[in-house]
């Protein structure tokens, strides 16, 4: 994801022109309609265990599944968004998110025109810097400093945007392309939908607003560091000001929020339990799980709601299968769009 730092560094330069500015995406209006979940499930080091929670997944009518960007850890994300597209119909396929750094633009580019149009449409594209500095230099990559690789997604984000469109030819600081074609294109138009990852609130939000179609940040050090909803309020005013600068609709943006671990149960007791085995992704970094009954997701999830969040992206132990299903058969059911309910003050613009 993309960091929420004090350095973030300004705009890179010399990006693609007329590639910023993106229309209201079909599927950004859709899923703005009412709350929605994408789910993961972690700790699955199988193919066979990944397609069938995926399937599980659409099974109970979760939205969308997604595969993180981390090659050395974990199946490849787009060997694994591709063979997924095979074996669902309706879910939709996120990559969270595709480091600039690991691949060309181009390829990227490439590759998610690719599962766009094996998957039949379903693919959104989620962009990041890279924040592990230990996995680039596992990958033998130099890691540098924040403006750098914020300067770097700039860049990259245009030239995505740019080869779904037409022939693009660039110079800048990072990325050099002469006459580059792609075909054939995405299937979605006018393209994929671009997701930017992190909630930096000097540079990465002001790049969601010129580039992307989704927003997405929450309570972890490497998506955001949202850890209260007066974070997620503040990041979101800031964003709106970004979109007011460049003449561009703030509710062109969907606006999704992600849950580093969320465990649910039925009862404290079992609660307990399970949190006293979890086991937590990125244990050693400042992050946030939810352990919570499922009164208590509700609570969470519609006060998120009336902060201004559409959408939310969970994280679950893919062996926990009583927390996917608590959660689509009891939580989802119980949200509403913010001011759809009795004393409700607030609007989903807010």
């Amino acid at each position: 994801m993309t960091p929420d730092r004090p350095d973030d560094g300004p705009l890179a330069h010399g990006a693609v022109s007329g590639a910023a500015h993106p229309d209201v995406h079909p599927w950004v209006r859709e899923a703005q309609q009412r709350p929605r979940f994408a789910i993961v499930g972690t700790f699955l080091p199988e193919w066979a265990q990944v397609r069938d929670f995926a399937v599980r997944a659409e099974e109970l009518g979760f939205d969308a599944y997604w595969a993180n960007d981390h090659p050395l850890r974990s199946m490849d994300c787009w060997t694994q968004l591709a063979a997924l597209a095979t074996v669902t119909t309706r879910l939709r396929l996120i990559a969270l998110v595709s480091c600039v750094y690991y691949r060309s633009p181009a390829l990227i580019a490439r590759q998610a025109a690719d599962v766009d149009r094996i998957s039949g449409g379903r693919l959104v594209l989620g962009l990041g810097t890279g924040d592990d500095a230990a996995e680039f230099g596992q990958l033998g990559l130099r890691f540098p400093a924040a403006p750098e690789r914020l300067a770097a997604l700039a860049e990259a984000a245009g030239i995505i945007r740019g080869l779904w469109a037409g022939p693009v030819t660039h110079s800048g600081r990072h990325f050099q392309l002469r006459d580059a074609h792609l075909r054939p294109g995405p299937v979605q138009q006018p393209g994929v939908p671009v997701l930017i990852g992190g909630g930096g609130e000097r540079t990465t939000l002001r790049l969601v607003a010129k580039y992307a179609d989704v927003s997405n940040f929450g309570p972890h050090e490497w998506t955001g560091g949202a850890y209260d909803l007066a974070a997620v309020r503040r990041k979101y005013e800031v964003l709106r000001g970004y979109c007011q600068e460049i003449g561009r609709p703030y509710d062109a943006i969907l606006r999704t929020h992600y849950t580093p671990l969320l465990t649910l149960a039925e009862t404290p007791g079992e609660l307990e339990s399970k949190r006293s085995r979890a086991r937590i992704p990125d244990a050693g970094l400042r992050t946030v799980p939810l352990f919570a009954t499922v009164g208590e997701a509700i609570v969470h999830y519609q006060g998120l709601i009336d902060a201004g969040v559409h959408y939310f992206l969970a994280t679950v132990n893919g062996q926990d299968a009583q927390t996917a299903e608590l959660l689509a058969g009891q939580v989802m059911p119980a949200l509403r769009p913010a001011g759809a309910y009795p004393g409700s003050s607030t609007s989903s613009s807010s």
